[in-house]
């Protein structure tokens, strides 16, 4: 688990605890928020994982929220949070506007995520041209970290809204984005021909 974590981008700073036993961990701890802020201090990867599921989101500030976020470099750590920290805090429209101006890659990703959800279950008062517009401009430059969430909002508006998806796949051809044509082919999009593609 050590040599999978540094693989994808961990330090040193880990046990390499398999995440199935961080799991069992953590539900026989259940939630105990000053704990898991604790374990979020002392950088260890795997004590980040299990903060990830013992922290109660409603007892974070948008502040907490934000320095959890950027003091983060390790992407399947930040996945963790997303889905169990992020998701579930009051404020998290609040965060993902501030995020998605972000230069922190972590926090651009973190706001990328919370888009996809927006254009996927609730996207009033979302301008999807305008994300398009950012995901065909910015995607490629942007750090790997954050070109995944782009990728997956860019692959949740061609599955979720037909009127965009010529577009969304011309972008995702275009950028040869491997991970939005699959995603597109569950909306019963047929695969164009590629070249070579690197997601």
């Amino acid at each position: 688990m050590r040599l999978h974590n540094k693989k994808y981008g961990a330090g040193d700073n880990q046990f390499g605890v398999k995440m199935g036993d961080i799991r069992n961990i953590a539900n026989k701890i259940k939630t105990d928020h000053e704990l898991g802020l604790a374990l979020w201090e002392t950088g260890n990867i795997d004590a980040r994982f299990l903060a990830a599921l013992i922290i109660n989101p409603k007892q974070l500030s948008i502040g907490e929220v934000d320095s959890i976020v950027c003091t983060n470099r390790f992407a399947h750590v930040a996945d963790w949070l997303s889905s169990y920290v992020i998701k579930e805090h009051p404020d998290k429209e609040e965060l993902r506007e501030r995020w998605m101006k972000s230069e922190d890659a972590m926090a651009a990703r973190a706001g990328w995520s919370l888009t996809a959800g927006r254009v996927t279950r609730n996207h009033e008062g979302i301008d999807i041209t305008a994300l398009l517009d950012r995901i065909e401009k910015e995607m490629p430059i942007a750090p790997t970290e954050t070109q995944w969430t782009m990728n997956t909002t860019l692959a949740q508006i061609g599955i979720n809204h037909p009127q965009f998806r010529e577009r969304a796949l011309a972008i995702g051809e275009r950028l040869e984005s491997f991970v939005t044509i699959l995603h597109l082919r569950a909306a019963h999009r047929p695969l164009p021909r590629f070249g070579s593609m690197r997601w």
